[in-house]
Formats: C-alpha cells, sequence, structure tokens
C-alpha cells in the first residue's frame, strides 16, 4: 500500500481477543467504490448596481444537472435576461475559457480532467459591473485506456515450488470476520472452490479507547484456523486502538525499554503453551509512513525499529517460543521510503520476508495508475531476495487488485501464473479479501474476478488445507 492509503489501512484491523467478548473492528469497514455525486441546475443568480437600468439572468443550456459526461461534450448557456459582455466558463472554480460573444458556448474535453464529480459554473459580466451565474454539478467518466498487456509469464522450469496461500476475509461475506465466525471464510472457500492453506488476523498490543485493555493469546482464534487445516497468521502490532500515527503511550522506545515485558513475556509464554507453529507478522510495513511504529514519526528514532524488533524476538527466545515463525513484511518501496536494509533485524531474527503491495489502479479512493504485479513488485522483490535476504523464503502478506483502470480479472489471472513462474522466492500468498477506505479489493466485486482466481489457484502449486496436525516449531516451504 503506498502512503497516501496506508494510515487509513491501520483502521482496517479486526479482533476478537480474551479482553473483549467479541470481535472489535479497528475501524468502520469501507462500502466500496466512491458513492456517485450528482447535481441539479442551480438557479440562475441575478445582482446589480444598485441603478435597476440593467438586469442579467442566464441558465445552462447543455450539459443538465446530473448528467454523466465523457470524451468531449458542448458547454452551451442561454441568457435569460439582458446583454452580457463576456461569459467566463469555469469547472471547479478555475477558469477554462472566456466567450465574449452569443451565443456563449464551447467545447469541453473531459478527458482532462479525473472521473468523479465536478462543478461546471459559467458567469456572464454585463455593460454596467452587473454579473450572474449559472451552475450544474456532473459526472465525469471516462475509460482508462486499456494497459499493454505483458508477456505471459514462461512456465518455471522443472516445475514450480508448491506456494502456501490464503486469504484476510472481510465482514462483508458474514457480517463478521474470521476466524471469530467460519461462515465468512466458509463462502470464500465456496468461491473460489479450494481450501485455503493460511488464514490472516490482527491484532495490536491494547484497546484504549477510553482506558487501556491488553489483549493476551488469542488461543481461540489460531486453534480455530488450524482445526480447520490451515496455518495461522497473526499480524501483531505495538500499537493500541483507536489507531493514530501519534501514540505516546507507543513508542518504539516504550518497547526497548522494556515497558511492555510482562505483557509481551506473558504472551510468548501463552505461545509456547499452545505449541503449534505459526506466522508472527510483527509490526509490518514499517519503511511507509503510516503506522505509529515508523522510524518518521511518533517520536520514534533511527535505529529503533531493529532495535524493538530484537528486544521482541529475544523475550520469545528466552521463554523457548520456538513455534513463533517471524515474519518481516515491509511495503514494496516507493519514491520517500525508508531503506529497506536500515529497518531489517537480520537473518537471525526472520524467519521468513515478506511484502505488501496493491494495484489502486484510477480508484476515486485514491487515484494512481494502472500496474501489473511485476511493475509493482519485481524491483523490492529483487532487492529482498538479491541482497537483503537471499536465503529466507518470502510471504506476501496483502495484495488486492481494483477494478478501476483495467481488467481486475486479468491482473488477478496474471498474478496467479507469475509468480510460481518468475518469482521462486514467493513461497506464501495472501490476499486481502476486503474493503478498505472505499477500495475495491474483494474479489466478489465482480463476477469475472472471483472466476479469475478461483481458476488461477485451482494449480496444484498453490497448497490446500492439509496442516491440522503440522508439527515441529519452524514452517518451512515444501518442495
Amino acid at each position: 500500500m503506498l502512503p497516501c492509503r496506508r494510515f487509513a489501512t491501520a483502521l482496517l484491523l479486526a479482533f476478537a481477543f480474551a479482553a473483549l467478548p467479541a470481535p472489535a473492528a479497528f475501524g468502520a469497514e469501507g462500502v466500496g467504490p466512491a458513492k456517485k455525486l450528482g447535481g441539479e441546475e442551480t438557479p440562475a443568480s441575478r445582482s446589480n448596481t444598485g441603478s435597476e437600468k440593467e438586469t442579467l439572468a442566464i441558465t445552462t443550456i447543455r450539459p443538465t444537472g446530473g448528467q454523466t459526461l465523457s470524451g468531449k461534450v458542448a458547454w452551451e448557456v442561454g441568457v435569460v435576461s439582458g446583454a452580457p459582455t463576456k461569459v467566463e466558463f469555469s469547472i471547479d472554480g478555475g477558469v477554462v475559457w472566456t466567450d465574449a460573444g452569443a451565443p456563449f458556448a464551447g467545447s469541453l474535453d473531459t478527458a482532462k480532467f479525473a472521473n468523479g464529480s465536478h462543478v461546471l459554473s459559467a458567469t456572464a459580466y454585463g455593460s454596467k459591473g452587473v454579473k450572474a451565474t449559472t451552475k450544474v454539478t456532473v459526472t465525469v467518466s471516462n475509460a482508462a485506456p486499456a494497459p499493454a498487456p505483458e508477456p505471459a509469464p514462461a512456465p518455471a522450469p522443472g516445475g514450480a515450488a508448491p506456494i502456501y496461500w490464503g486469504a484476510t476475509v472481510g465482514i462483508h461475506l458474514a457480517g463478521s470476520q474470521p476466524p471469530w465466525n467460519m461462515a465468512g471464510l466458509d463462502i470464500f472457500e465456496e468461491e473460489v472452490h479450494k481450501k485455503v492453506s493460511m488464514l490472516n488476523f490482527f491484532q495490536p498490543f491494547a484497546n484504549c479507547n477510553p482506558t487501556c485493555s491488553f489483549y493476551g493469546f488469542p488461543k481461540t482464534p489460531l486453534e480455530s484456523i488450524r482445526q480447520r487445516g490451515a496455518i495461522p497468521v497473526l499480524s501483531w502490532s505495538s500499537q493500541s486502538i483507536p489507531s493514530s500515527k501519534v501514540e505516546p503511550d507507543f513508542q518504539l522506545s516504550d518497547v526497548i525499554s522494556g515497558r511492555y515485558d510482562a505483557y509481551i513475556t506473558d504472551f510468548a509464554t501463552k505461545a509456547k503453551a499452545w505449541g503449534h507453529p505459526f506466522f508472527l507478522r510483527f509490526n509490518w510495513e514499517m519503511n511507509g509512513k503510516w503506522f505509529p511504529w515508523h522510524e518518521g514519526v511518533n517520536g520514534n528514532q533511527p535505529g529503533e525499529y531493529v532495535a524493538a524488533w530484537r528486544h521482541v524476538h529475544d523475550i520469545f527466545t528466552s521463554v523457548g517460543a520456538t513455534n513463533v515463525n517471524w515474519v518481516w513484511c515491509p511495503n514494496l518501496e516507493y519514491n520517500g521510503s525508508t531503506p529497506l536494509a536500515s529497518v531489517y533485524p537480520g537473518d537471525s531474527y526472520v524467519d521468513w520476508t515478506g511484502l505488501d503491495g496493491y494495484n489502486h489502479g484510477t480508484n476515486p479512493a485514491h487515484p494512481d495508475s494502472w500496474k501489473s504485479f511485476n511493475q509493482l513488485y519485481r524491483a523490492t522483490y529483487n532487492n529482498i531476495t538479491g541482497s537483503l535476504a537471499p536465503s529466507k523464503p518470502l510471504m506476501i502478506g496483502e495484495v488486492a487488485s481494483t477494478e478501476y483502470g483495467g481488467s481486475k480479472s486479468a491482473w488477478i489471472k496474471d498474478m496467479l501464473a507469475r509468480i510460481p513462474a518468475e518469482y521462486p522466492k514467493i513461497r506464501a500468498l495472501i490476499y486481502f479479501n476486503k474493503y478498505d477506505t472505499g477500495m475495491d479489493w474483494p474479489l466478489e466485486t465482480s463476477t469475472s474476478a472471483t472466476t479469475a482466481f478461483a481458476e488461477g489457484i485451482q494449480d496444484p502449486v498453490y497448497l490446500s488445507n492439509a496442516f491440522s496436525g503440522l508439527s515441529g516449531t519452524k514452517i518451512l516451504p515444501l518442495g
């Protein structure tokens, strides 16, 4: 996820832990694509200098209020009374042209403006300083040019290595989120015609609304996932909810100083007692600026992320919680992100590396540009697997695509084919099947997207739910 999106992403986390009787959402879920904005033609305004010798009134002839526009359209204003000397045509307050003679009209190229709601206003000026304005609100909707297709991925030589796969499943399927309500996972698995081998959920240190209550080790959710044959993935964060980038009681220095050692030790001791291997994705996307554990916010200093990670890891090691598999999961690198080498805890403190990244396309909730899986992932993948941590397997912790700006179904098809063929270090994949602040990530946004995922995931390289009896401590790539 990119910076303009990811502070809001903290609000998507959901919980149902020992500290609360029922799962509590990290924040409000989005409701899909941005709602349509319409408008009606505003009444023509009339003003004068007080002489009453000249009146002026105009009206918009076309387009009409609430109309959806694309391409080049005619924009025409009619004079109701008076004799304008000129008419200024403006979009969202910016003048685009001036017409000094009737008929007052012109051709508007809507492709020059972002899709969504816009106010078209025309202001007429009379000879004695009077003026009149007419406005309409319209919706611009231009289809983005189809991105040039990338060459199809070549088959992996000798067959691809097996990949664990799963999802984060939102409340839109069953009203509450797995693993607290597995009905949502049932629906997801029915849609894609395959059982997951991983399931991700989120948990912070505490809920501080209004006073702080700490979430204990989530044994019941973890066991529910294991009983279904999947491997649990717990995304655990050193913060409180409601989430904010500024949390003075949850700075990295608080973790380093030992302020939360008793809580972390209890958590680690109970993890050991549960005894089954699981993934712990701790303080993810640390190279972005949207979470309170980033070194550039919340009073955190350079070097403190690694120190905090190692401090927490050392506590788990000291109590013998070797069944915890540590996943270091940054965001895709972008201009201005923290260099990954400066926040990597070291091979002895990491079991799996990870990567999060989304195709935002041209979704109005976060307008960007359409990017293929390769365009998003290749450079950061090469950095991590080529020089930073070449001996570690890699997990995609969060990935999804919008419907805006291209073909979501084609994007998903390409991703599921390209990963086993061209990204041999990716040995686990979690799809983010959840609405988030207006972003349409779930597969259910279109039948074609659901079908593309269902068809791609049938490849036997993507492992099904055969892991209820997973033994040992470390979760290793298979094959």
